[in-house]
């Protein structure tokens, strides 16, 4: 138990480092891509934007206009990220495995795009693309390809 404490003691990593880690983890995502350019098809596209939307949870977790229970949901999200198994674990299907992560993530997203005005989300994006345009392209794919995995099952049962 102190060891846990003594970690969260910690300081956050810099500015510098977190942005260091972002990209590498983009670089990281789009070199399996390209080896794969017919090998994951549709997906492909969704799946690099895993770390434009753990950035974003992140960031949103930081931010003091956001509640406290809109940022039990957020971290929720970031815990889905870095939990080691989840429904398409990133360990065993590499990079593919963030797709779920990303519906979780798109999930938690439209909730607080309901909630809050949409510039106080989208000055925490990085993605390259709008956020809107991002989050409503994955959502109407949702109810056609992402559904059909285990994580959007999953999400549309607690929509219910």
């Amino acid at each position: 138990m102190t060891e846990a404490n003594e970690y969260l003691k910690k300081p956050l990593p810099s500015q510098k480092e977190q942005e260091d880690f972002y990209q590498k983890l983009r670089g990281k995502i789009q070199d399996w891509l390209d080896k794969r350019p017919n090998g994951v098809g549709k997906v492909s596209q969704y799946v690099l934007f895993a770390p434009d939307f753990f950035h974003l949870l992140t960031r949103l977790m930081l931010d003091g206009r956001i509640d406290g229970k809109s940022k039990s949901s957020i971290g929720a999200g970031i815990l889905y990220f870095i939990a080691p198994i989840d429904f398409l674990p990133e360990i065993l299907v590499g990079p593919g495995g963030f797709l779920d992560d990303v519906v979780v993530a798109v999930f938690i997203i439209n909730t607080l795009l309901n909630k809050f005005p949409a510039e106080v989300i989208e000055e925490h994006w990085a993605g390259d693309k709008e956020l809107l345009s991002v989050v409503r392209n994955i959502s109407n794919s949702g109810n056609k390809f992402v559904s059909k995995l285990p994580a959007g099952r999953l999400v549309k049962r607690f929509m219910k």
